[in-house]
């Protein structure tokens, strides 16, 4: 049984991974217990350097996004919920599911640490939420998995944000520009890259590993 000095190392641990991942003190301290006057003198000695700006509250900000933006959610809800299926804890699940984001897209991330955080916590009903708002769905025509209101039901023929996207990818140079794919003779095999780019993060992918 881990005992008190385990759990505050753990804690520590997680607290230094989140401030490396551009996490709010306050985000931190939700996630780790540890108080923020200590996350700041520990992993932000210079003031300068702490995150600013108001963190979201609530869930609408998913519902408002644009394609993008939701397609960006959707791969982070999508690990975030393997992960956690594979018996992961809410905190690491988030760490990795960032990471693997991050994985895959470029930088600056569109999806900041803090938004991420607000994302699975109205998927789980924890941290911020009372109760899950949000559901991870897989998608009958793609086999992606997306995020919906809490009591959707996914039907076929109904296109996901993922559908949306790779039906548009040719046309649109700003997803293009946002899902770098691997090099490909034509733009159906690009499409066909796009596809497998998505599925990295799908339950379906082998492995665990931010990095798949």
């Amino acid at each position: 049984m881990p005992t008190r000095g385990d759990r505050h190392l753990h804690a520590m641990q997680q607290a230094k991974e989140l401030a490396a991942l551009g996490a709010r003190l306050k985000t931190i301290h939700i996630m780790t217990g540890m108080p923020p006057r200590q996350v700041q003198s520990l992993f932000f000695p210079d003031a300068h350097t702490i995150p600013r700006g108001r963190a979201p509250d609530s869930a609408e900000w998913y519902h408002g996004a644009n394609l993008i933006l939701r397609t960006d959610a959707c791969l982070i809800g999508a690990k975030y919920n393997q992960l956690r299926s594979h018996g992961l804890t809410a905190a690491e699940a988030l760490i990795l599911a960032y990471r693997a984001y991050q994985s895959v897209t470029q930088p600056p991330y569109r999806i900041s640490l803090d938004r991420a955080f607000n994302l699975v916590s109205y998927i789980d009903g924890i941290w911020l939420a009372s109760a899950p708002t949000l559901t991870v769905l897989t998608c009958p025509g793609c086999g992606c998995e997306f995020i919906a209101v809490v009591g959707t039901v996914a039907h076929p023929g109904e296109p996901c944000s993922f559908c949306k996207l790779l039906e548009r990818f040719h046309l649109d140079h700003r997803i293009q520009a946002s899902y770098p794919a691997r090099p490909a003779l034509d733009m159906t095999e690009r499409q066909l890259g796009m596809l497998a780019l998505f599925h990295k993060l799908c339950p379906e992918a082998e492995g665990d590993s931010p990095s798949e």
